[in-house]
């Protein structure tokens, strides 16, 4: 007779206590400073961007957990010295590379003071496509997957959100041979808006 009290009681206070955290969904877009780093590739930040949406879970007063589904272009120049080494892969009269993830981060949100946030976790991304005209025999040149790191600021105000971060690969992204390692990195702008 105590186990029907007590489990509606429990429920009760399980809904009462989702319903009184902080959520939140929106859209976000911005501006990837990224490259591509890699004795192939010029030691150069190129531009890309990123578009997509995050969520906010509120988890006590200072924490929230946001994940995020985010569309990332990355970009990054050959090195012509490193063109005669891939020959066969890179294209003579190509050197620009353009390659898009569909990048799903994690994101821990510390409030720091006002509307200052911290934020860091992991992103996992996943290669969408990439320029074709960047291979001249259709292979692939990276790997289907991206693991990196994210760390940065957020200053929420109201709805707005402003968002800097840096993110650092911390896999080999290069799929054609073991002679380069390819690692992505990248600093990123962007507003947002909490729905």
């Amino acid at each position: 007779m105590k186990t029907k009290l007590l489990l509606p009681l429990l429920a009760a206070v399980l809904c009462s206590q989702v319903a009184m955290a902080q959520f939140h969904i929106g859209v976000r877009a911005g501006a990837n400073i990224n490259k591509i780093e890699g004795k192939s590739f010029k030691d150069e930040f190129k531009y890309g961007y990123l578009l997509g949406g995050f969520a906010e879970i509120g988890v006590g007063r200072k924490f929230s957990i946001n994940p995020e589904v985010l569309f990332n272009q990355y970009t990054g120049t050959v090195s012509s010295e490193y063109k005669d080494i891939y020959e066969g892969v890179f294209n003579s009269d190509q050197s620009k590379v353009k390659i898009n993830y569909l990048s799903i981060p994690l994101v821990l949100d510390y409030k720091l003071l006002g509307p200052i946030h911290l934020q860091a976790g992991p992103q996992f991304s996943i290669l969408m496509n990439k320029d074709k005209n960047f291979l001249e025999n259709g292979g692939d040149a990276f790997t289907k997957g991206d693991l990196a790191l994210l760390g940065g600021v957020q200053l929420k105000l109201s709805a707005l959100r402003i968002t800097g971060r840096y993110v650092v690969g911390l896999n080999n992204i290069n799929d054609i041979d073991n002679q380069d390692r390819w690692r992505s990195q990248a600093f990123q702008v962007s507003a947002g808006f909490a729905l």
